[in-house]
């Protein structure tokens, strides 16, 4: 059976370079179009692109429809669906400009592409996801062992997460010399840490009590005093792995280097809530908390559009669209709070300027 199509494979590549070096786009959105677009060959037979026609497109999203999730069993998710046909129809609308492809591609075609406007809605939607409390972080911590370099590095990663709400990618490439415990802050240089878009940003501690503090601090000075780690060694060193006696292998201290992805990090923050008996929350679902934690500690628009800058975001609604949904429970505890008069002093001058500097940040967002 064919596997491969060389036309195909040649304006795939040429596609994929455009997107990396004229689109800037990560090798993660890259890898994602690659896949989508290898699932529309795969189904139509390898045939050339040249022979696109709309009826191709809606054959292939009724057979999406029909296909099942490698790891559930169940259906493809309608956002699955959306992001593969979307790939797709960027990949086409782009072709169908290209020399050779241009007069046999029509722009009008690529459009069967498009999901129904009910199904892209569903799509979109967003879940309510748990967030965890500052409470359920701190109590997996004190459960944690920190008798080994391993438990200890476990235990201040974790902690280190909660305090700088930093991303795993990220933390699995810092080193020492970005934290500083003189202005409690890290430096997440982009030329040297693996950030969101390449940012460059300084991040202060937030203030989350000096426990938390206290254990990223000893971390740092167990690698610098008994480990002899200099600045340029890794804040988070990946697991050293050795030989044994019956020529199998076990764990064997830390190593200077950097862990390869934060697939680790991923899994340490699942064995430590299962230790603790609570549902697994992930590194990144460490933001949500502190967004919740900001929710409830700022007051004025510049406390909060500082919080924010810390997150590293580029503006406040970024953080209230991606982070700032209200969890069910809480929403029902704030209109039961309504219901009553309020006795507190409601600082209406400082609701209205938020309400302006939202407007403001609004008005110059482009959707």
């Amino acid at each position: 059976m064919r596997k491969h199509n060389p036309n195909n494979e040649r304006i795939k590549r040429k596609y994929l370079v455009f997107l990396k070096q004229a689109k800037g786009q990560n090798e993660a959105s890259i890898d994602a179009v690659a896949k989508a677009i290898a699932r529309f060959e795969g189904y139509n037979q390898y045939k050339d692109f040249k022979a696109f026609h709309y009826e191709q497109a809606i054959a292939f999203k009724k057979h999406l429809a029909k296909q099942k999730h490698h790891k559930t069993g169940g259906p493809l998710s309608l956002s699955t669906m959306n992001g593969t046909t979307r790939h797709l129809k960027s990949f086409f609308e782009w072709l169908s400009q290209e020399t050779g492809y241009k007069s046999r591609i029509k722009y009008s075609d690529v459009q069967y592409f498009n999901l129904s406007e009910k199904d892209i809605r569903t799509a979109k939607a967003k879940r309510q996801q748990p967030v965890a409390t500052i409470e359920q972080i701190k109590h997996v911590l004190r459960l944690m062992p920190f008798g080994t370099p391993i438990e200890r590095r476990d235990r201040a990663l974790i902690a280190f997460t909660l305090l700088t709400g930093a991303r795993d990618s990220a933390i699995a490439s810092m080193k020492l010399k970005h934290v500083d415990f003189n202005a409690d802050t890290v430096y997440q240089d982009a030329r040297e840490v693996n950030t969101k878009f390449s940012k460059t940003f300084i991040t202060y501690f937030f203030p989350l009590g000096d426990d938390i503090r206290a254990i990223v601090f000893d971390w740092v000075m167990y690698l610098k005093n008994e480990c002899l780690m200099g600045n340029g060694d890794p804040l988070f060193p990946k697991t050293k792995i050795s030989h044994g006696e019956d020529n199998d292998f076990k764990v064997n201290g830390l190593t200077n280097e950097h862990w390869a992805s934060a697939a680790a990090i991923r899994n340490i923050f699942k064995d430590a809530f299962e230790r603790a008996g609570l549902p697994y929350f992930n590194p990144h679902s460490f933001r949500n908390t502190l967004v919740v934690l900001g929710e409830n500690l700022c007051r004025t628009p510049e406390e909060f559009k500082a919080w924010s800058q810390n997150l590293g975001h580029e503006g406040v609604l970024t953080t209230f669209y991606s982070y700032g949904q209200v969890q069910e429970g809480r929403q029902a505890e704030i209109f039961k709070q309504l219901k009553n008069p309020r006795t507190n002093h409601v600082d209406t001058a400082g609701m209205a300027e938020l309400a302006k500097a939202l407007a403001r940040e609004l008005g110059s967002q482009r959707f």
